[in-house]
């Protein structure tokens, strides 16, 4: 039987989480905290008995150091590994590299509050959530999906709202329902898809 196995990991904590900064593209490395949630990550793959055939990142590093981090864990190192900039975070334009409250100095709360949690409007300069997922999703279509329909398990190792695009179309939700959902840095999302694609179960690996 065809295991079709997806995992989705978010990025562990990158040194401009910890200072609230305004991410993007830019390309911090991951603090003490953030190796140690990717190593946990790992652990926990490897306490389910998970392994894999082919891994997804993005080109940013702090994507692909999580991912290094999980697979020495797996012990598989070597895996298979393909890079994508599809795959990076949502790019925060003209905010990148600010830090939220001199954002909210600068522009206001409200101004802010609208650029980072609606679905559709996009910082000056930068994509909105609805873009982010408009080059997430043709890749998950023509790369990731085939390779998870052919039985071949699959691990991906991107970003908060990268990955908010794949959960959009996994859980099936909608513009709203996607705004509240928050993912957690270092922590595994499991799923298994039936023959026609849709979401068979889904699982997060937590502590």
């Amino acid at each position: 039987m065809t295991e079709r196995l997806l995992v989705l990991v978010r990025h562990g904590q990158s040194e401009w989480n910890l200072q609230n900064l305004f991410t993007g593209w830019k390309d911090p490395g991951l603090t003490p905290l953030g190796i140690e949630e990717a190593t946990t990550a790992g652990r926990r793959l490897k306490a389910r008995g998970l392994a894999f055939d082919v891994a997804y990142t993005s080109v940013l590093n702090r994507a692909q150091e999580t991912l290094r981090l999980m697979l020495e864990e797996l012990g598989q190192t070597g895996l298979e590994e393909h890079r994508d900039q599809a795959l990076n975070e949502r790019d925060y334009g003209d905010l990148s590299g600010l830090n939220k409250d001199d954002a909210r100095k600068r522009w206001g709360e409200d101004q802010v509050h609208i650029w980072r949690r609606s679905y559709d409007v996009s910082p000056p300069g930068g994509e909105s959530l609805r873009d982010t997922g408009a080059r997430v999703w043709p890749y998950y279509l023509t790369r990731i999906l085939p390779d998870v329909m052919r039985g071949r398990r699959v691990l991906v190792s991107a970003h908060g709202n990268s990955l908010r695009s794949l959960v959009m179309v996994l859980d099936r939700l909608t513009p709203d329902q996607v705004l509240k959902l928050e993912l957690a840095t270092g922590l595994p999302l499991v799923y298994r898809l039936n023959a026609d694609t849709t979401v068979a179960s889904k699982e997060i690996l937590e502590a």
